[in-house]
């Protein structure tokens, strides 16, 4: 699946991953995979990739959460997500 996660000065990440976890207003929800359309807002917390790597352009902006795994964070302090079609886009701030 692909996501996308914008802030107003620059693009954070924009590839495929396995999963993503977000940090929604009533609680963390996971994404995965051809999961329903949905449309939430998040809160302040982290946004964690599952996936085997992130490209270069991208990494310096995120943390390794995980030496077993790889899932990769981004701290937000709030934002929108919509996912539809194995398609995501997160603009955050």
């Amino acid at each position: 699946m692909n996501i996308k996660i914008l802030t107003p000065e620059f693009v954070v990440f924009d590839g495929d991953v396995k999963s993503v976890l977000l940090p929604g207003k009533s609680g963390e929800f996971h994404v995965m995979k051809n999961h329903a359309a949905i449309v939430a807002s998040l809160k302040n917390g982290k946004i964690k990739l599952y996936t085997d790597k992130i490209n270069e352009k991208f990494a310096e902006k995120f943390k390794k959460e995980n030496e077993k795994e790889s899932v990769f964070s981004f701290k937000i302090k709030s934002g929108v997500m919509e996912f539809s079609n194995n398609k995501g886009i997160i603009l955050a701030e």
